[in-house]
């Protein structure tokens, strides 16, 4: 039988609501978020700042429109390695991290690739550009298979809080 060697943060209603109310507005004054959940501003801000201290609350970002940047064409790409190696999987990781049209990067079992990436850029001359100026000359890459988004069903960034 394994040990669990690190226990889960106990999360009350009211942390729940913090977090969701966050999840949705991250630029929430400790003011609104204290008045939305029924608490005076000191409570709210210590219980916010515990939710940061443990590791819940990792950062703050703004969510910005792929569209009104002109970043037009979104793919999901499955990447084949010639070897599974250390040293591959960590040059490619590296490689993947240091290009700004990776939005995610997953390795990944049960495909026929080992990894996933969501990409996004301009249309299809700058996939294309990306392609074959940047993901095949990686070492290692083996196979490309993409796929391109005609249209996205669900999006969200907030994580599933289940309020009691």
């Amino acid at each position: 039988m394994s040990k669990v060697t690190k226990s889960l943060v106990e999360l009350d209603r009211t942390d729940r609501r913090l977090l969701e109310l966050l999840q949705n507005d991250g630029s929430l004054s400790n003011l609104e978020l204290a008045d939305k959940v029924g608490l005076s501003p000191s409570p709210c801000s210590r219980r916010v700042k515990a939710l940061e201290d443990n590791g819940i609350i990792v950062g703050y970002r703004a969510l910005l429109s792929a569209k009104a940047l002109g970043l037009d064409l979104l793919a999901l790409i499955n990447i084949s390695m010639d070897r599974h190696t250390p040293e591959r999987f960590n040059n490619f990781e590296q490689a993947v991290a240091a290009c700004p049209e990776v939005l995610e990067c997953y390795l990944i079992t049960g495909q026929s690739a080992d990894y996933v990436l969501k990409v996004l850029v301009e249309d299809m001359d700058s996939y294309q550009q990306f392609l074959l100026g940047t993901l095949t000359r990686i070492d290692g890459v083996s196979g490309v298979h993409s796929s391109f988004v005609m249209r996205k069903v669900v999006e969200r960034t907030a994580m599933p809080l289940f309020l009691d």
